[in-house]
């Protein structure tokens, strides 16, 4: 019976100082030499994690918390921003002074050419600011926005914007996706063309955007560092991404 097994990156993968742990480099070997697919599940853009991707041989993702759907290399699912409730979250968000970033496949870019907000966020994740292009949305396809802003200015956005679905993943900054979106719905999109069952579906997470994904797998496994809510929506909670919980959980699991 053959298996797939995706991951979160940021405290899945990445420890809390953004590196991989070897251990869980072995087990993501011990995956693939057992013949279990391995796939990535992130809410990062595919160009952010590209070095991961080659360091762990994983050529499966689903990008943009279910946007953007690779399966061996090959583009299988997309699902782009609207352009027009866009040109609505541009005005709004320079009205209010809440920077953009607009992010494709390939490149993100600012909508201000230097802002704290920004800068700390993306800092979080080891990114410079990125270049400004106020009218990069205009000009290509973009599979998710980062709005950044504090929580107390976030209700505003939701009533405003029922198109887009807004998840939050640093106290500066929400990621913006096409409403309904999430890493589910983009595995959903890779288990119709694998034909896979679900029960043979695993999935490792710890952040707010990983809920669905946990409840909608046979197996749902959420790391020691996981929120609170996230470890709740999981099948099985593992020990913190310092130590070693992929590894364990899949040993566990009697995958590896």
């Amino acid at each position: 019976m053959t298996k797939i097994v995706f991951f979160d990156i940021d405290g899945t993968l990445l420890d809390h100082d953004k590196q991989l742990p070897e251990k869980t480099k072995e087990a993501v070997r011990l995956l693939r030499d057992k013949g279990v697919y391995t796939a990535i599940a992130t809410g990062r853009a595919p160009f952010m994690y590209e070095d991961l991707r080659k360091e762990l041989d994983i050529h499966s993702f689903v990008s943009f918390n279910g946007q953007y759907v690779v399966f061996e290399d090959e583009v299988i699912y997309l699902n782009p921003l609207a352009v027009d409730a866009l040109e609505r979250l541009n005005e709004c968000a320079n009205k209010l002074e809440h920077p953009l970033v607009y992010m494709n496949e390939k490149v993100m870019r600012a909508n201000h050419p230097k802002h704290t907000y920004i800068e700390e966020s993306l800092g979080s994740l080891k990114f410079p600011h990125p270049e400004s292009a106020p009218d990069f949305y205009k000009e290509s396809e973009l599979y998710q926005t980062l709005i950044f802003c504090e929580e107390s200015d976030e209700s505003y956005y939701r009533e405003q914007f029922p198109e887009f679905t807004f998840i939050r993943w640093h106290p500066y900054s929400l990621d913006i996706l096409p409403a309904g979106g999430s890493k589910a719905e983009g595995i959903k999109k890779m288990m119709e063309r694998l034909k896979f069952k679900m029960e043979d579906v695993y999935a490792f997470g710890d952040g707010l955007n990983d809920i669905e994904m946990l409840k909608l797998a046979g197996t749902g496994v959420a790391m020691g560092n996981a929120l609170p809510p996230v470890k709740k929506a999981a099948d099985m909670v593992t020990t913190d991404v310092a130590e070693d919980g992929i590894y364990l959980a899949l040993e566990k699991l009697n995958l590896i």
